[in-house]
């Protein structure tokens, strides 16, 4: 599982190692447009590595760039033809660029980029395009027909006829992923994973037909890797691998995969590459399975990465999942205080609020790391986790352990980028709260982190005859819940001291106190008046923060002051809503591991999903004040291959002054290797 990151970053104070000070004057900032800004991030350490460990990077970082389409297609049949339309538009455009016509246009297109499609990256609702199609037509008059992607034997009026709707029209594919709601899950939603004319029902009867009778024990993940169609009538799996769907995307992957695995620093980890490699060409779930067991008992190597059909977020029933890739290397110092905590992985599985019949009796294999990301590509970016638990199977995880990071050098960038920027003035309570904040925040904020990825995702156990896709569309915000409610319940735990991992007793209320104000309020600034809360992470924060809202109201454990006409959220029981969070950690554990969808579709559904309108209305009136973007995403790093005059890669170095269009249209120009329609 991979947990983005939440918003408004308060502003706390950052601690870094001593070559933060050369990083002072670094420019994170690159650009802001609509609800977002675009940060750059920095790779240190990366100059010390030796010149192999640079060549791996270097080629695990183009397979990570290789597989952008693939995610454009996945969110949406039509991201590819919109993208590259726009883009021809973008580049060819003869007229006045500073025309407000035109301005929308470049907004909407730079949208596109950032949420790898149509539709917002977290609400998932269309984006409304803020100009006007007789503008669009304008521009494509401007625009040569070859440079168009009309499908073979389509006219440039026929284009326009049948791309406008898709742009324009805001009931025509109006929400990328629906979660929840009495619709037809897959029907209502416009992402790719499902071709025309499948029902959920047809959907759910399939994949329980194909997991009648198999292994119960050790389960592979059906419909992982695949998009389910109507041919003549009859549901058919179109794989992507090598040879079928998303082949020249995928070969491209591979390729590179190849040549990485001459640099690999071990044995162990060429195996991984390879039996990566195997899986790409087959496209055969148990070679993933045989692939995540290899990679996840691989605690050896400074190099790592992540590859693949991952995360499952994106598809109505969770199961369908969408191409990711991140690569990275250990930041030895930091991680001293992961390994404490894996070290004692057992110790917090035993003491854990859940019942006993949840709980592990032997805690396996489970390592945590903080890494230095290098390469962000898929569904990291540009909008990135700042932690990762995988793999996903339950089986793996039980008998094989999880792997943990979390990626400090993105935290760091984040927290650079918002020192003074008035949000803790407008919304913390007072300089009590603030004073926490900036002693503690960016330590608990990383903790909390370490334990949701390490301990929090790897806790717990399905009872046997669970099936692991029971929860169905709430499975990813109840695992979310689970996940930040065991790190929530550990960080205001003594061991935490006793370890060392925090300064003393009072440094757990910081992060306590920016969790239940991010949950019941600040959030909200990322969703637009008169929507529900969509995403599942944001479900998640505001499902724990309401249910412990109200169920301490008894003991005024939280309240909601007024001052000044403003609400602020004010917590006057840390230790008390310390036990809430057990008490919900247990119910949410329960539900999981005994897979009561009724449960949690009445946990999420009452506490996780609606939004009082007049409290949302205060909230982004006092964000607008702050000229913010409330999400935030990253430029990659530019990584070149330095060659002496025999052709010989003698360095590879990093290059941070690309801007974010740059980027974005150089990637289409090298990148871009799958027809605009994939069927």
């Amino acid at each position: 599982m991979t947990e983005k990151v939440m918003v408004a970053c308060t502003g706390q104070e950052v601690k870094t190692d001593g070559c933060a000070s050369l990083r002072d004057n670094f420019n994170y900032v690159v650009d802001q447009f609509a609800d977002l800004q675009i940060l750059r991030y920095q790779v240190p350490g990366f100059e010390s590595l030796s010149l192999r460990q640079k060549q791996l990077l270097y080629h695990l970082s183009e397979a990570a760039l290789m597989g952008r389409d693939i995610l454009f297609d996945q969110n949406c049949r039509y991201n590819l033809s919109v993208r590259r339309t726009l883009e021809a538009v973008y580049i060819g455009y003869k007229g006045d660029r500073t025309d407000p016509q035109f301005v929308a246009l470049e907004t909407y297109l730079k949208r596109v980029w950032f949420a790898n499609g149509i539709h917002h990256h977290y609400a998932e609702d269309k984006f409304i395009s803020g100009f006007t199609p007789e503008f669009f037509q304008t521009c494509l008059s401007q625009v040569r027909a070859a440079a168009l992607p009309l499908r073979e034997g389509q006219t440039v009026e026929q284009f326009v006829a049948e791309i406008s709707p898709v742009i324009f029209d805001p009931a025509v594919m109006a929400k990328r992923t629906v979660q929840s709601g009495d619709a037809d899950l897959i029907r209502a939603s416009a992402n790719n994973y499902y071709g025309e004319g499948v029902t959920q029902e047809e959907v759910e009867d399939f994949y329980a037909r194909m997991k009648a009778g198999k292994d119960p024990v050790s389960p592979v993940s059906y419909g992982l890797n695949s998009r389910l169609v109507k041919e003549n009538g009859e549901l058919v799996e179109k794989v992507w691998k090598v040879g079928g769907l998303y082949s020249p995307a995928i070969e491209k992957i591979v390729s590179e995969l190849q040549k990485a695995m001459a640099f690999a620093e071990n044995e162990t980890q060429k195996a991984i590459i390879g039996k990566l490699i195997e899986y790409y060409r087959t496209g055969d779930l148990k070679t993933f399975d045989a692939y995540s067991i290899l990679w996840v008992e691989d605690t050896a190597s400074d190099v790592d990465f992540v590859n693949g059909f991952i995360e499952t977020y994106g598809d109505p029933l969770g199961m369908k999942a969408s191409w990711e890739s991140t690569v990275n290397f250990i930041n030895k110092e930091a991680t001293k205080r992961t390994k404490m905590i894996s070290d004692h992985a057992q110790w917090f599985e035993d003491h854990s609020p859940v019942d006993k019949r949840f709980k592990k009796e032997q805690v396996k294999g489970v390592s945590a790391k903080v890494i230095t990301v290098a390469m962000l590509g898929g569904d990291c970016y540009p909008a990135t986790p700042i932690g990762i638990n995988l793999p996903n199977a339950d089986w793996i995880r039980r008998d094989h352990g999880s792997k943990s990071v979390t990626i400090e050098n993105i935290t760091e960038a984040y927290d650079k980028a918002s020192l003074g920027n008035g949000f803790q003035e407008e919304f913390v309570w007072s300089d009590k709260e603030r004073g926490r904040l900036k002693r503690y925040g960016f330590i608990t904020d990383n903790l909390h982190t370490d334990l949701h990825e390490c301990l929090g995702h790897g806790s717990g156990k399905l009872l046997p005859d669970t099936d692991p896709d029971a929860l169905k569309a709430y499975s990813s915000t109840l695992e979310e819940a689970r996940a930040d409610l065991f790190g929530l319940y550990y960080l205001g735990d003594a061991k935490l001291v006793e370890l060392g991992l925090v300064p003393d007793a009072e440094a757990y209320k910081a992060e306590y106190y920016k969790y239940i104000m991010n949950g019941l309020m600040t959030q909200l600034v990322r969703i637009e008046q008169g929507k529900d809360v969509e995403e599942a992470h944001m479900r998640n924060r505001q499902l724990i923060a309401r249910w412990v809202y109200e169920k301490g109201k008894a003991d005024n454990v939280i309240e909601l002051k007024r001052r000044e006409d403003k609400t602020f959220v004010v917590v006057n029981d840390y230790a008390r809503l310390r036990e809430l969070f057990g008490t919900l950690l247990a119910e949410v554990q329960r539900i999981k591991s005994e897979g009561d969808f009724a449960a949690g579709k009445q946990l999420v559904e009452t506490y996780g999903v609606k939004v009082d309108p007049a409290f949302h209305a205060e909230v982004l009136a006092r964000y607008a004040k702050l000229n913010l973007a409330p999400y935030k995403g990253f430029v990659n790093p530019v990584m070149k291959e330095v060659r002496n005059d025999k052709g010989e890669v003698t360095d590879v170095v990093l290059d941070y002054t690309e801007g974010y269009a740059d980027q974005m249209l150089r990637y289409s120009k090298e990148y871009s290797f799958l027809p605009s329609y994939n069927e």
